[in-house]
C-alpha cells in the first residue's frame, strides 16, 4: 500500500505557481497513455532501463524528485527499489498515490521541496532521479544541489531535460506542441531550457561527477523514441557523488 505525506514546509518555493497549476489541472489524465502524458509513457521504458543499467535498482533506496503522477517512481519500485516520490503539485501526487494503491506497487509520496527534503535527509539515498523537471523551475541549480545533497557518497544522480538552441525550439516547442501535438501548447518555456554546458556547471558546482551524457530522439514516421548520441534537443545525464 502506498503512503502519501503532505509536508507544506519547505525552505523556499523553487517552483512556478503557474507550472504547478498547469500540471495539477491535467493530473487526472496522468496515467492515460493516450492523453497529454503519452510521451512520458513512451519514453519511460527507455529512461528506466538507462538508469537501471548504471545503478541496478533492486534493493536501492531511491528518491524521484518532481515525480508528478508517479510513472517513473512506480516503474523503479517494480524493479525492486524502495522509492520515495516528491513533488510540489498536490493533485498529481494524489493521482500517483491512488494509482499506487490500485496497482499494488508500493511508493511513498510526499509534498515537499527537494531543498527541504535534502535538509531533512542528507546523504540518505542510493539513487536520485530528476527527470523532465529542471526546465520547469525558476532555479534549476538549486535543484541540482539538493539532489547532490540527497545522494549517498558513491551514489548515483540522474537528470533529463531539454537543450536550448534553435533546433530544440523547433522540435520541442513548435513540433511537439503545435504540429505533432504530442504535448499541450504551453508545456514548455524555451527560456528555461538548459544547455548541457549549463547543467554541467551546476553539476560540478554541486560536487558531483558527470559520468555520461545521452540524447533522446523521436521519429515522427515510426512514432517511436530512442536513445542516441544527439543531445541537441532532449538529453539525459548520469552523475555520481564521489565516495
Amino acid at each position: 500500500m502506498a503512503t502519501i505525506r503532505l509536508c507544506r514546509y519547505h525552505l523556499h518555493m523553487n517552483a512556478d505557481p503557474l507550472e504547478l497549476q498547469k500540471f495539477g489541472e491535467l493530473a487526472h489524465r496522468w496515467w492515460d497513455p493516450t492523453s497529454e502524458f503519452r510521451p512520458l509513457h513512451e519514453i519511460n521504458p527507455l529512461r528506466l532501463e538507462w538508469i537501471n543499467a548504471r545503478a541496478p535498482l533492486a534493493g536501492k533506496k531511491v528518491v524521484d524528485v518532481g515525480c508528478g503522477g508517479g510513472i517513473l517512481a512506480e516503474s523503479m519500485a517494480k524493479k525492486g527499489a524502495n522509492v520515495t516520490g516528491i513533488d510540489l503539485s498536490e493533485k498529481p501526487l494524489k493521482v500517483a498515490d491512488l494509482h499506487s494503491l490500485e496497482s499494488g506497487v508500493q511508493v511513498r509520496y510526499e509534498l515537499i521541496a527537494a531543498e527541504a527534503l535534502a535538509a531533512r535527509e542528507p546523504g540518505q539515498y542510493d539513487v536520485v532521479t530528476c527527470m523532465e523537471m529542471l526546465e520547469h523551475v525558476p532555479d534549476p541549480a538549486s535543484i541540482v544541489t539538493a539532489c547532490a545533497t540527497l545522494v549517498k557518497p558513491g551514489g548515483h544522480v540522474f537528470f533529463s531535460t531539454i537543450n536550448r538552441n534553435p533546433k530544440s525550439y523547433l522540435y520541442a516547442v513548435i513540433g511537439a506542441e503545435y504540429i505533432l501535438k504530442l504535448l499541450p501548447r504551453g508545456t514548455h518555456d524555451y527560456a528555461k531550457f538548459l544547455t548541457p554546458a549549463e547543467l554541467g556547471r551546476f553539476i560540478r558546482e554541486a560536487g558531483l561527477d558527470l559520468d555520461s551524457l545521452k540524447g533522446m530522439g523521436y521519429n515522427p514516421i515510426t512514432q517511436t523514441y530512442s536513445l542516441n548520441q544527439d543531445t541537441s534537443v532532449n538529453y539525459l545525464v548520469a552523475c555520481t557523488r564521489p565516495a
